[in-house]
C-alpha cells in the first residue's frame, strides 16, 4: 500500500495529538524527534550536558559572573519570557478533558457529524473562567462565568464559547471594548481589581438600560456559583444548524450539570475568597482526580427562521432569552469530563477558543456579538500566542489539516515540495466539496448603523425578578444594595435605580431603601 508524504504527516500529526488528548497512549512527542534520546541527565535546551546547576560562571569564587556563561543565559532568558500576555477577560481559568455522546442522530437539524452516532465518544476540552479579574484573582468574585467547550471532531475543532448566564449586558460587539473598560479596575487609580462596585461600572451599565435584564441574573446568587461542577452553561448568542437538504434553522445551546444549580449567597463567597481563592478551581481538580466525573447534558432550543419577525423580542438580541414554554429544550447529547491537565500552561494557558471555529452543519446567525466575536477571539489568539496558535497541542484539531498557510513565528511543521499556492499544476492541496446541499445564508440590506427594531430593555428583566422566590429576591436586592454603596456619585446610583423601576417596581423600592434615596 503506498502512503504518500502528505498523508503520512497527517498521520503523525493526528498520533501527535491523541497521544496529549487521550490517556494511556504512549507516543513519542515532536521534542522528541530528529533522533535525540530523552533522559534523566540534564542538558540545555540545546542538548549540552549539564553537571552544576547551582552556581553561576565566575571569576574566580566571589568574582562576578561571566556572559559567556551560556547555561546561565539561556535559562534566565527563558524565564525572563514564561508568561505570555494574560487574557484581557477570561483571565483566571480551569480546564478539563473528556468527551460528548450524543444521544440519537440530529439530522434532522444538522449535518453535523459529530452530531449522529450515539456510538462515537468526540474529545473534548473545556476551560471555565471569570470574566473582570486578572489571573491572580479570586475564584468565588461575584462575576460572570466563561463555559468554553472544544469539540475535537472528524471534521475540525468546533468551539462552543459561552457563559454560565444566558443573556449579556449588551446586544451589539461595537460596544463590548467600553463595557469590558467600565467594568476593569478604573485607570486613574487601578481599583477595584476584580469586582464591579464602583462609578464606572455602573455608569456605564446605568446609561445602557439593556444591561438591566442580565444584572437580575449576575447580582442573584447566579453571579457566585459554588462549583463549575454545578453551573449551567450557555451559548448566549443565536447559532444556525443547516441540515443535509441545506435547510436551516436557528439554534440555542444549554449545558445543564448532572448534579443540578448550586450557588454561594454573597457572604460565602467573600469569606471562601479570603480563604481560599482557588476554591473552584481546586474543586473541579479534586472530583475528577478522585473519579468523581463532572456530567453535563446538553440541550438545544430551536426556532424556525421564518418565525423570527413573529416573536415580541429579536431572538437575535443578547440580552434576551427564548421563552422555553413556546421553544422547549431538546435533549442532545451529554459530557463526561473524565481527566486533568498533565501541564496547566500548556494545556489550559494556551488553549485557544473562537466562536468562528465551526463544523459543516454549522453556521453563524446575524446576532451582532456573535458577528463580533469571529474576529475578536482569533484576532486575541495571535495577539497572545503567535500565528500558528491553532498548531499548538491542545489547540490542533484531530482532523487532517492541509492548506498553503506557511512560516510565522513558532511554525514547527516541515513542509514538503514547492507548492504554497492556489490553483497549481504542480500538486497540492485541493478544495473538498461538502455533503448534502450547499447552504447560501440570506444577505440583503443597505449599510447602515443602527440598532435593532425591538429594543424592550426592561420586560425579561422584571419577569426575571418576579420569578424568584422570597429568599432569592432578598439576595438579589442585597447584592444591588453592596455592590451600588460602593459608587460615590448619587446621580449614578439614581440612574440605576431608575432602570429597575421599569424592570419591577418593588425591586426598584427594596434597592433605592437600601441605599437610602429617596424615591
Amino acid at each position: 500500500m503506498y502512503i504518500s508524504r502528505r498523508d503520512l504527516k497527517h498521520i503523525l500529526v493526528l498520533l501527535m495529538t491523541l497521544a496529549i488528548l487521550l490517556p494511556g497512549l504512549s507516543i513519542a512527542k515532536p521534542s522528541e524527534g530528529n533522533g535525540t534520546t530523552i533522559s534523566k541527565n540534564m542538558t540545555t535546551s540545546q542538548g549540552y550536558p549539564i553537571n552544576n546547576d547551582n552556581n553561576s560562571l565566575t571569576v574566580g569564587n566571589r568574582g562576578q559572573t561571566l556572559l559567556q556563561d551560556f547555561q546561565f543565559v539561556e535559562k534566565i532568558s527563558h524565564f525572563d519570557r514564561e508568561r505570555i500576555p494574560e487574557r484581557v477577560v477570561h483571565a483566571k481559568g480551569a480546564g478539563a478533558f473528556g468527551y460528548f455522546q450524543v444521544y440519537e442522530p440530529m439530522d434532522n437539524y444538522t449535518k453535523a457529524k459529530f452530531l449522529q452516532d450515539s456510538n462515537n465518544k468526540t474529545p473534548v476540552f473545556v476551560r471555565f473562567s471569570t470574566v473582570a479579574g486578572s489571573k491572580g484573582s479570586a475564584d468565588t468574585v461575584r462575576d460572570v462565568r466563561g463555559f468554553a467547550v472544544k469539540f475535537y471532531t472528524e471534521d475540525g475543532n468546533y468551539d462552543l464559547v459561552g457563559n454560565d448566564i444566558p443573556v449579556f449586558f449588551i446586544r451589539d460587539a461595537l460596544k463590548f471594548p467600553d463595557f469590558i473598560h467600565a467594568l476593569k479596575a478604573e485607570p486613574n487609580n487601578n481599583t477595584p481589581s476584580s469586582s464591579s462596585g464602583h462609578n464606572n461600572f455602573w455608569d456605564f451599565i446605568s446609561l445602557t438600560p439593556e444591561s438591566t435584564h442580565m444584572i437580575t441574573w449576575v447580582f442573584s446568587d447566579r453571579g457566585t456559583p459554588a462549583s463549575y461542577r454545578m453551573m449551567e452553561g450557555f451559548g448566549v448568542n443565536t447559532y444556525v444548524w443547516v441540515n443535509k437538504d441545506g435547510k436551516p434553522i436557528y439554534v440555542k445551546y444549554h449545558w445543564k450539570p448532572k448534579l443540578g444549580v448550586h450557588n454561594f449567597d454573597r457572604q460565602n463567597a467573600t469569606k471562601i475568597a479570603g480563604e481560599d481563592p482557588d476554591y473552584l478551581t481546586r474543586d473541579l481538580w479534586n472530583a475528577i482526580q478522585k473519579g468523581d466525573y463532572p456530567e453535563y447534558e446538553l440541550y438545544v432550543q430551536t426556532m424556525n427562521i421564518s418565525e423570527e419577525m413573529n416573536q415580541t423580542f429579536d431572538p437575535l438580541d443578547d440580552t434576551k432569552i427564548w421563552p422555553e414554554d413556546k421553544f422547549p429544550l431538546i435533549p442532545v447529547g451529554k459530557m463526561v469530563l473524565n481527566r486533568n491537565p498533565e501541564n496547566f500552561f500548556t494545556q489550559v494557558e494556551e488553549a485557544a477558543f473562537c466562536p468562528a471555529n465551526l463544523v459543516p452543519g454549522i453556521e453563524f446567525s446575524a446576532d451582532k456579538m456573535l458577528q463580533g466575536r469571529t474576529f475578536s477571539y482569533a484576532d486575541t489568539q495571535r495577539y497572545r500566542l503567535g500565528a500558528n496558535f491553532n498548531e499548538l497541542p491542545t489547540n490542533r484539531p484531530l482532523a487532517g489539516v492541509d492548506n498553503n498557510q506557511r512560516d510565522g513565528a513558532m511554525q514547527y511543521q516541515v513542509f514538503n515540495g514547492s507548492v504554497n499556492y492556489y490553483p497549481s499544476s504542480q500538486g497540492g492541496s485541493e478544495p473538498v466539496s461538502q455533503e448534502g446541499e450547499a447552504y447560501e445564508p440570506y444577505l440583503e440590506g443597505n449599510m447602515t448603523r443602527e440598532q435593532i427594531y425591538k429594543t424592550d430593555d426592561f420586560t425579561q428583566a422584571g419577569d426575571r425578578y418576579r420569578s424568584l422566590n422570597q429568599t432569592e429576591k432578598e439576595h438579589l436586592v442585597s447584592n444591588l444594595v453592596f455592590d451600588l454603596s460602593h459608587v460615590t456619585k448619587p446621580e449614578i446610583q439614581k440612574r440605576a435605580v431608575d432602570n429597575l423601576q421599569q424592570a419591577d417596581k418593588n425591586l426598584s423600592a427594596a434597592v433605592a431603601q437600601g441605599l437610602g434615596l429617596k424615591k
